[in-house]
């Protein structure tokens, strides 16, 4: 199931190579892979959700389409408030090293600052009951998202 879910993946992104948002249809795509538009449903939730950088819109029935919008900071001026949105008052360290290596990709944070992160984050830095490290972890992760943008607004300002 992997593989079909790796395959998805990489057919998308192949697609928007040269666009920042594409339309797709979900029957369509699941016939095109040979699966049920669920496994179509698993991918865009698991692979293009918020975390990793993307926005979902869908609209159903009546040839119904699923659009994917690449966030990026220029396009997207509530980025920051968008991914703490997503932090909210807890976060779980899969979706915080998911936004972490969406941002290292994006070149928004170098791979020290990712790695630094990561291990702020992490199950092993937090010696809390689980609900308590999500939430204690929601609140570190934030701070660190915003000296990290600040930290990028002051480089871009330094390129000037």
């Amino acid at each position: 199931m992997a593989q079909l879910s790796d395959n998805i993946e990489q057919f998308i992104k192949e697609l928007m190579r040269e666009d920042a948002h594409i339309e797709l249809r979900r029957n369509e795509l699941a016939h095109h892979f040979g699966c049920a538009p669920s496994q179509i449903n698993y991918v865009l939730a698991t692979r293009f959700s918020v975390d990793h950088g993307y926005i979902i819109e869908s609209r159903r029935g009546g040839g119904g389409y699923v659009r994917i919008v690449r966030m990026t900071t220029r396009d997207e001026p509530n980025f920051l408030d968008t991914l703490l949105n997503r932090v909210g008052n807890s976060v779980n360290e899969e979706t915080a090293n998911a936004i972490i290596t969406n941002l290292n990709e994006r070149k928004m944070i170098t791979d020290r600052e990712a790695a630094l992160m990561r291990s702020a984050v992490s199950r092993n830095a937090l010696a809390l009951p689980i609900s308590a490290k999500d939430v204690l972890r929601a609140a570190v992760f934030k701070n660190m998202l915003i000296q990290a943008f600040k930290n990028l607004e002051e480089d871009e300002r330094d390129d000037v």
